[in-house]
């Protein structure tokens, strides 16, 4: 899992940023299930998945759910 930077958010489009949600939020159910939850991987899911949401609503790219 690779660092995701605010500036390769801003590059994404509205597709990409909802399939790389759907997807960390997949790694992270099956990271929890499989690992400790205080692990520095789920960490960075975690803080990848914020940074997304915060990015989406910023700019009102996330549909209401």
């Amino acid at each position: 899992m690779a660092l995701l930077k605010y500036k390769d958010i801003t590059k994404m489009s509205k597709e990409d940023i909802e399939n790389k949600l759907k997807e960390l939020r997949l790694e992270l159910v099956r990271g929890s299930v499989t690992a400790n939850r205080a692990n520095a991987k789920t960490k960075e899911i975690k803080r990848a998945i914020s940074r997304l949401i915060t990015f989406s609503k910023s700019k009102n790219l996330l549909k209401k759910t």
